[in-house]
């Protein structure tokens, strides 16, 4: 498997995976459209055993409506968020899958929160829906 390398804006934070990602999903809630500056946040979750994390980060925890929180770790140089842990998924890292900026990056399997989905938007053919 070719590792895949994501990496902030300016380069100082980056994230290297040695393995394929479990799962690649997007996600329509409001707090990822915020977080992205786009309409929805797609991401890729990866076993913290198969990352290696180098440079430094800042960390802000972002606490859910269903109560459970996320901690999003991004470069304090340029902003950009490179990795984030949920509380209630131990042991594994999500990766916006924008900062891989690689175009063959597997596609997304599975769309949460859409209802706060845009009307306009346009799902793949065969992605899983959960509310």
């Amino acid at each position: 498997m070719p590792q895949r390398i994501a990496t902030c804006s300016c380069r100082q934070l980056m994230l290297r995976a040695t393995e394929e990602p479990l799962r690649v999903s997007i996600c329509h809630c409001n707090a990822c459209q915020r977080r992205t500056g786009s309409v929805f946040g797609v991401q890729a979750r990866f076993r913290e055993s198969a990352l290696v994390i180098r440079g430094n980060s800042t960390a802000y925890v972002r606490h859910g409506d269903s109560g459970g929180s996320a901690t999003f770790h991004f470069c304090p140089v340029c902003g950009a968020t490179v990795y984030y842990r949920l509380d209630s998924v131990q042991g594994l890292i999500g990766v916006p899958v924008g900062a891989f900026s690689n175009p063959d990056f597997p596609a997304p399997s599975i769309s949460v929160f859409e209802e706060c989905m845009h009307p306009w938007i346009a799902l793949p053919d065969g992605i899983e829906h959960m509310d």
